[in-house]
């Protein structure tokens, strides 16, 4: 069942090294709600600054610093390369608890999870994140139980998707919740969002 609608601000972190599609995939399915009604604002939040070079290139250029960040009730952590060192970052750690804890929901895509974890918000919780990353997420979430083959997991108001694709998915479940079937069926459909992939699923 849905929630009741009514306006809902999605952050969506990102850095140095943040892998492109974990953080566009969500963003398509937010704003592509938005555009057919549905009572979002969407916006990203760079760490620490605003200028940010992607995992595979992609330079970008975040709607807000971190430190002017503003209130979000859905937070997101994609993942990439860049999250290992954020890992070991006291600071980060420090500076991104307070602005989760504030969350209404906190989310993740692939190795989003590890600093999830590292910041305290997947004790006691089933997640899931990219299958290279499992070892990884261990040691920065070690009281979170790993759902290794599952594609999106919900806990309470914490989702965790598990690289690309399920973190498009797992943006679409949320719209769905947030806002109704209808509406997330509508984003599916104007997104052009049913994947047939070439060589068939991963094995």
């Amino acid at each position: 069942m849905a929630e009741i609608a009514q306006s809902i601000s999605v952050g969506i972190l990102i850095f140095d090294g943040v892998e492109e599609l974990d953080f566009v995939g969500p963003w398509e399915v937010f704003t592509m709600a938005k555009q057919i009604g549905a009572p979002l604002e969407v916006f990203t939040v760079g760490w620490p600054e605003t200028a940010i070079r992607c995992a595979k290139g992609l330079y970008v250029v975040a709607d807000h610093a971190f430190p002017k960040a503003p209130h979000a009730d859905v937070v997101l952590i994609p993942g990439g390369k860049g999250t290992r060192p954020l890992a070991q970052n006291a600071e980060f750690i420090a500076a991104i608890q307070p602005y989760l804890a504030t969350a209404t929901w906190q989310t993740s895509v692939c190795t989003g999870a590890a600093l999830l974890g590292k910041a305290g918000f997947l004790d006691g919780k089933h997640a899931t994140t990219n299958r290279s990353a499992h070892e990884f997420f261990r040691t920065a979430a070690p009281n979170a139980i790993l759902e290794e083959t599952l594609r999106y997991v919900r806990d309470g108001n914490v989702l965790t998707g598990a690289g690309v694709s399920a973190g498009i998915d797992m943006a679409l479940w949320l719209v769905g919740h947030l806002f109704g079937e209808d509406v997330a069926r509508s984003t599916q459909t104007f997104m052009e969002y049913f994947p047939e992939p070439p060589y068939g699923t991963a094995g």
